[in-house]
């Protein structure tokens, strides 16, 4: 299993800052170390083209956060201070899971250690979110015909508003997003299939809902993308639900099972996850491709 990943995927946030920056070289280390990540299996992105962006993105706002010009409203609405390495490390991480699509296509799985940015739309970024990773490798794939039909599967345990507003008129795209129903977003798009969850809902309700709409979300699709948030983990800062970690590790092993069972390619992306620490969060995200690499 290839997978995407990058030492820039890490920039400097301001101190105390909520997001655990640090999962993304601590994740990195634990595959390492397990000899599930070597030379051999990591594709190291460069950053994506302006070009590939433009199929998701705006060009006006990639004009903008190129040159460091957004509002200061635009940035408290992203949750993170503007710098050029944060636009780099946006482009980055876009390109790293363009790179893990295209190793899925020709494998049948493929992840990107970062990546999972759904809450950013065509023409402005939120929550923690630049840029669509997803979207943008999605429209890259379409133009070059090599997919046509692509699912999304979004268990972060918030909406994926950006990425659903971004497919709302693609009915080759289905958008799939198991969420907190009354957790951020405030105001939901609406994807293909919503499910959204009462706080506290832990691993038998969650599992069950998964399992029942999962046949309907992969009919048909060519490639399938796995944001594999694990902010639905009980005691998560911002999560609200009460998934066991086992309940993580059966999540996701439903789904990479359930795509492989299917001939279905799928790539696997990291989303959210706020643990009481970043090596915590790191140690719930390797859990994922834990899982993949057990799938085989």
């Amino acid at each position: 299993m290839r997978l995407s990943y990058h030492p820039d995927y890490q920039v400097d946030l301001p101190p105390g800052h909520p997001f655990p920056m640090g999962k993304y070289r601590a994740l990195y280390d634990m595959l390492v170390a397990e000899g599930l990540l070597g030379e051999a299996n990591t594709l190291v992105p460069v950053e994506a083209s302006l070009e590939d962006l433009r199929l998701a993105h705006c060009g006006r706002y990639l004009e903008r956060l190129e040159r460091g010009e957004l509002s200061a409203q635009e940035v408290r609405r992203l949750g993170m201070p503007w710098s050029a390495g944060l636009w780099r490390r946006s482009r980055l991480a876009a390109q790293g899971t363009l790179l893990a699509a295209r190793a899925a296509l020709e494998e049948g799985l493929a992840g990107n250690l970062a990546g999972g940015t759904h809450h950013a739309f065509a023409d402005r970024g939120e929550g923690f979110c630049v840029l669509n990773d997803v979207a943008v490798a999605i429209r890259v794939l379409q133009g070059e015909g090599l997919v046509r039909r692509a699912s999304i599967i979004d268990l972060d345990v918030h909406q994926g508003n950006g990425t659903a507003s971004i497919f709302a008129a693609d009915a080759n795209v289905f958008t799939f997003s198991v969420h907190g129903e009354r957790n951020y977003p405030t105001q939901k798009m609406r994807s293909t299939l919503d499910v959204g969850l009462l706080d506290g809902t832990g691993d038998e309700g969650y599992l069950a809902a998964l399992a029942q709409h999962l046949p309907r979300v992969l009919q048909g699709a060519e490639l399938a993308f796995l944001l594999a948030g694990v902010d639905p983990a009980a005691g998560d800062r911002y999560g609200r639900l009460a998934l066991t970690e086992s309940g993580l590790r059966l999540r996701d092993r439903l789904v990479i099972e359930a795509a492989r069972s299917a001939r279905i390619p799928l790539v696997i992306v990291l989303a959210g996850g706020y643990a009481a620490s970043p090596e915590r969060t790191a140690q719930l995200h390797a859990n994922t491709f834990r899982e993949a690499a057990r799938a085989g």
